[in-house]
């Protein structure tokens, strides 16, 4: 598999992490490829309104199926 420039970069950053701090970003980035959802995700520099849109239902409907689970 060829690596892109920022993918080499960011395998260099959480490389020099400690293993604890490593893992926390290693679990924030499998939940946004679940937030994902299988779709291909876009690593613009930018938001469009749709994309900020989703990530805000996202942000909601994930909120509310914690607050369930609490109840």
């Amino acid at each position: 598999m060829v690596l892109t420039t920022q993918e080499e970069s960011l395998i260099g950053v959480i490389r020099g992490l400690p293993p604890t701090e490593a893992n926390k970003v290693l679990h924030w980035a499998r939940q946004l490829s679940d937030l994902a959802g299988g779709r291909p995700v876009d690593w613009s520099d930018s938001w469009t309104d749709q994309d900020i849109s989703e990530a805000t239902a996202a942000s909601v409907r994930r909120f509310e199926d914690q607050e369930r689970e609490l109840r």
